[in-house]
């Protein structure tokens, strides 16, 4: 059997300059001289026979070989990340972390309240919540940098160890500023009265949009007047100067706007949770268990 020892400083050399593309900034930020890294990065190449960066002007970049290593090296110190978090919280959370993904508009109505009472519960664990598109929320907990997401769908789960969980649905709406000066605004009564209106969308090929572009299709309504805004706290801050007609998820509603009243029904949206069970820690799975009503085992 090949067996030999594995010297883990210099691979956490090497994910470091992976991870930060240059040696000069990989010493900084691990306070290692520059020497000493290239040393190092020099040794793991010789005992792998194999060459891991190329070095050019702007840095060093992964060869092949490098690539494929990393993603291992990645995975092996995100591991001992979570298992150093696991050993340290316990059941009773008198000490720990929690950070979700989440995109903003879904935790100002949907998480803000549950995070509270939890931190009112265990005002020991500390707390981050962090923000972004899709993409960004999946690359977060593949780096253990968050614990689980909250998103809405359509969701797809990057392989069979991302587990998605629906929670529940909520409903879109046209939206109005609550004295808004929209002329004939009363008289809408469905989507073609929509048509000739100042309309503020969701950015087009997105999650919010596509349903909605999808019902307009069959209903042979194309809306002509349309300013596309990425961010539903956008939206509705353009409606609250009245801007315009905003679509965005009902629940955001607030004492300064209103939803029109359609005969048509409007797209849901389903909110998901996405985890990695074997990298959920005590604060995170009590979260679960007891805000989201899951059943995952402590």
């Amino acid at each position: 059997m090949y067996k030999r020892n594995i010297n883990l400083n210099l691979y956490k050399t090497f994910y470091d300059v992976a991870l930060y593309g240059n040696i000069s900034l990989a010493a900084k930020k691990t306070y290692t001289s520059q020497p000493a890294i290239s040393k190092a990065i020099k040794k793991l190449e010789e005992e792998l026979n194999v060459p891991l960066f190329y070095r050019t002007v702007s840095g060093m970049e992964l060869t092949s070989y490098g690539k494929e290593l990393f993603v291992y090296v990645e995975k092996s110190f995100n591991n001992l990340l979570t298992a150093e978090r696991r050993l340290i919280e316990d059941t009773s959370l008198k000490r720990g972390k929690l950070s979700i993904g989440m995109p903003s508009n879904i935790g100002s109505f949907y998480l803000f309240d549950k995070i509270m009472d939890f931190h009112k519960k265990y005002p020991a664990i500390e707390i981050t919540i962090m923000t972004g598109s899709t993409t960004k929320l999946i690359e977060l907990l593949d780096a253990h940098i968050v614990d689980f997401i909250v998103d809405t769908e359509p969701f797809k789960p990057k392989d069979n160890d991302m587990i998605v969980e629906k929670l529940t649905d909520v409903s879109y709406a046209f939206i109005v500023k609550k004295d808004s000066q929209i002329e004939e605004i009363e008289k809408i009564r469905c989507l073609k009265d929509l048509q000739n209106k100042q309309l503020i969308l969701p950015v087009p090929n997105t999650a919010n949009r596509l349903a909605l572009d999808t019902l307009l299709f069959h209903k042979g309504i194309e809306f002509e007047n349309v300013l596309n805004i990425h961010t539903s706290e956008m939206i509705i801050s353009a409606v609250k100067k009245d801007l315009g007609i905003g679509y965005v998820i009902e629940n955001l509603l607030d004492n300064e706007t209103r939803a029109l009243k359609l005969e048509e029904t409007l797209p849901k949206v389903g909110i998901i949770m996405c985890y990695r069970k074997a990298y959920l820690t005590p604060a995170s799975k009590t979260f679960v268990k007891e805000y989201m009503h899951l059943s995952i085992s402590l």
